[in-house]
């Protein structure tokens, strides 16, 4: 579905939503304490201006008595083929988060590749693919990405492991390109980076990529994500457990000005290394 199309049925959504609330006697504050979200919640999916967690509009089909549709329709618009099945839902709460918080393990998180980085990590999970599917892949990445440039941008925190600097990904021109660009947007204040290094030993977190969301006006919700599935966490106990784990890591984990000096060395030698090849 193209983005015009998808906005336009979210819009349809918001109106059905709308019009089923008011059939059913409901204000946006009622229903809103019914589904666990604030009356402006409801406002801003009415209006199209948010768009609902799966659960939210489980939620909304319950309260409303609509038999599923909300639901069924939902999970139509948050199945962007461009993403895994697990990511999708991600992409959209990304878009409506005040604060991100990032863990990465062994990669550049996708809001901060560079197409040639992201065309690397592309190829390199799915050798036999055609060009076609790879810049399609790259193109929705490097379009998540403009989250970063709105004027109304969250907080961003990146905690990378130091092992995301030594791994080639694409070889050295693509990495050293990469870094300069992590590092600039460090410079332009656009992130808050730091560096996990190898002598901050075993941290729990550490066994797979870990985000965490939080909102204006909806609970915080983590993500955590392996090699070839993810987890949308929202149970608030779960998401507190994850919070303590990225405080850990953060504690950590080397100063921002010493992360950007490491990370600018890193880019130098790859640059370097890029010159005699």
């Amino acid at each position: 579905m193209a983005n015009g199309s998808r906005q336009a049925a979210w819009e349809f959504f918001g109106a059905e939503l709308k019009r089923r609330r008011e059939d059913a006697g409901f204000s946006q504050s009622v229903l809103g304490t019914r589904v666990f979200v604030s009356g402006g919640y409801i406002g801003q999916f009415e209006q199209a201006i948010r768009k609902p967690q799966l659960g939210v509009a489980q939620r909304i089909d319950a309260a409303l008595q609509t038999d599923g549709f909300f639901e069924r329709m939902c999970r139509k618009l948050i199945d962007d083929k461009r993403y895994a099945d697990y990511f999708a839902a991600v992409v959209q709460l990304e878009a409506l988060a005040t604060r991100i918080c990032e863990f990465a393990p062994t990669l550049i998180p996708g809001l901060l590749q560079t197409s040639e980085y992201a065309r690397a990590v592309t190829v390199a999970a799915n050798p036999f693919v055609t060009d076609e599917y790879v810049e399609e892949k790259v193109t929705a990445r490097l379009e998540r990405a403009r989250i970063l440039k709105d004027a109304t941008r969250p907080e961003y925190w990146v905690v990378l492991h130091e092992n995301v600097l030594y791994i080639p990904v694409g070889g050295p021109a693509v990495m050293a390109q990469q870094l300069s660009q992590v590092a600039t947007l460090m410079r332009e204040r656009q992130l808050l980076l730091m560096v996990l290094p190898y002598d901050a030993g075993a941290h729990a977190a550490m066994v797979g990529t870990l985000k965490l969301m939080n909102f204006e006006d909806a609970p915080p919700t983590a993500y955590t994500e392996t090699s070839f599935s993810g987890t949308l966490l929202d149970d608030p106990a779960v998401v507190k457990r994850a919070q303590r784990a990225y405080d850990l890591l953060r504690g950590a984990a080397l100063s921002p000005e010493a992360s950007l000096a490491l990370i600018e060395s890193a880019a130098e030698d790859y640059r370097r290394c890029a010159s005699t090849t």
